[in-house]
């Protein structure tokens, strides 16, 4: 899938294209749907699926706090790779600050649907809107494909028992460790994305070395140890992934939270690299144990036990 980064540079016209807009933070159920039909009408016109995606959530920008610190769903990185997963062969990540909030729904409109992606056709969510203020809604789009050259086509909530599914919902129910509503919700197994980053060893010196995952501000379940599946650049792993302080190291108040997974039958460098680690079960909560050969013992349980929930091949 190819990337293109707007506003910067005067990046040259991406071709004819079915486009769709949004943050499609979660990439649940109703936003998968779009994107399904972004792809098909795409396919039977023989041209490009796109996505226009921003950077950071509007509201954080324009709202400020609390919403600036409230965590994604999927940072950019993970929308990125289920946009790809979903077929969309272009994504255009638009760079969203003061200035871009300026920006007229009419501009933008003839800016990126017009010249940048040359749309046949313009797909939206019931609820999108783009623009200044806000003003860029359905009808407005619709009446400013008849003047640039596009169709716009709408498509309407997707429900779960009679509601429309919303990221908010899906974020509910992450925190409190509801996972199989969370996937509910997404229409898919819930999974974190991250970059690994260099820990203190402890994983390797136990026996059972650790990739430790940055983020990138994705909401994450309660700490606990849980069953999962990693998917690195080849097949997918079957790992243990832990959340939490490290209790059992580090026992004072305000310990450092961390994400690491243990890939089993798997010791290789990650560093740098991207994995995504999708969630099938809590095993059990944090624990401090009175000596490291406690949690040794522990982890290899855990380790069996993620191994007999893991037998089949993984949910996408």
């Amino acid at each position: 899938m190819r990337l293109v980064r707007w506003p910067g540079g005067v990046p040259p016209p991406c071709g004819r294209s079915v486009v769709t807009l949004g943050v499609f933070d979660g990439v649940h159920r109703g936003h998968a749907e779009v994107i399904r039909q972004v792809v098909a009408a795409a396919r039977e016109r023989s041209c490009r699926a796109a996505i226009v995606t921003f950077d950071r959530h509007p509201a954080a920008v324009l709202s400020g706090p609390p919403y600036g610190r409230l965590p994604a769903i999927t940072s950019l990185e993970h929308r990125i790779r289920l946009f790809a997963g979903l077929g969309a062969d272009l994504c255009v990540v638009v760079r969203f600050c003061e200035e871009v909030a300026r920006i007229e729904a009419e501009e933008f409109a003839r800016g990126v649907f017009r010249d940048l992606l040359s749309a046949e056709l313009v797909i939206l969510g019931y609820d999108c809107r783009f623009g200044r203020d806000g003003k860029g809604d359905v009808a407005l789009c619709a009446k400013l494909g008849l003047e640039l050259g596009f169709e716009v086509r709408v498509v309407p909530a997707v429900k779960v028992d009679g509601r429309p599914v919303s990221s908010t919902a899906i974020r509910k129910a992450i925190l409190e460790g509801e996972l199989q509503e969370a996937e509910r919700l997404l229409g898919r197994p819930f999974s974190l994305y991250g970059t690994v980053v260099p820990g203190d060893g402890r994983g390797r010196a136990l026996g059972y070395p650790t990739a430790n995952l940055d983020l990138h501000n994705e909401t994450t379940p309660p700490d606990g140890v849980y069953a999962c599946w990693v998917f690195t650049d080849g097949e997918p792993v079957p790992g243990v992934v832990s959340i939490g302080t490290r209790a059992t190291f580090h026992r004072e108040a305000g310990s450092m939270r961390v994400v690491e997974v243990h890939l089993i039958g798997r010791s290789e460098d990650l560093y740098g690299r991207d994995v995504e680690v999708q969630f099938v079960r809590c095993l059990r909560g944090q624990e401090a144990f009175e000596s490291a050969e406690g949690l040794r013992v522990q982890i290899g349980r855990d380790v069996e036990t993620a191994l007999e929930l893991l037998r089949g091949p993984p949910a996408r």
